[in-house]
């Protein structure tokens, strides 16, 4: 049963690690149009710039939990690489349960006011023709939270089916 809720929330992750892979192009095409159109045509769009922005933004708080899943955070990695199945485990499970779940819970209980704040008063962009929903925009912090957090939960609970023994292949445990 929870190593269901463990592939659940990894197709989840998985699914919102793909689509937000998609801003890339979209990133590199709006940068590539704020310079084509400064110094082509010496004309230039706030609002464009500010895009980018929230395209690299939006692709690293909401890709976060899928490079997790992916394995592809930076791992201090001075005996995980050869350690055993079981020591990797114990190692995952402890950093999650110790470390990733109380960093996600503290983004999300401090991130509160501020989030609640920008949505109180519709807040939008400093400039006077930028981006009108950085409200919205700053709501990513709670998705970017939950989605790691979730991650780092799959991770601690498949962690513990492979020390308990009922984790299946080793291969379950990662991607």
């Amino acid at each position: 049963m929870l190593l269901r809720l463990a592939r659940a929330i990894d197709k989840v992750n998985r699914r919102v690690g793909r689509a937000v892979a998609w801003l890339a192009l979209a990133m590199v095409a709006a940068q590539f149009a704020v310079v084509v159109l400064r110094y082509v045509f010496a004309i230039g769009f706030v609002w464009l710039q500010e895009s980018v922005l929230y395209f690299y933004g939006t692709a690293f708080l909401l890709g976060a939990g899928y490079t997790l899943l992916s394995d592809g955070h930076v791992r201090v990695d001075v005996f995980y690489r050869t350690a055993t199945e079981r020591t990797r485990a114990l190692i995952d499970l402890a950093g999650s349960a110790l470390l990733l779940l109380p960093v996600c819970g503290l983004i999300l209980w401090s991130s509160w006011g501020y989030v609640l704040d920008a949505w109180s008063v519709a807040e939008r962009s400093g400039e006077a023709l930028g981006l009108p929903f950085t409200f919205a925009y700053k709501t990513l912090i709670w998705a970017f939270a939950v989605l790691l957090g979730a991650q780092g939960l799959s991770l601690a609970l498949k962690s513990a089916a492979t020390l308990s023994g009922a984790g299946g292949p080793a291969g379950e445990r990662r991607p």
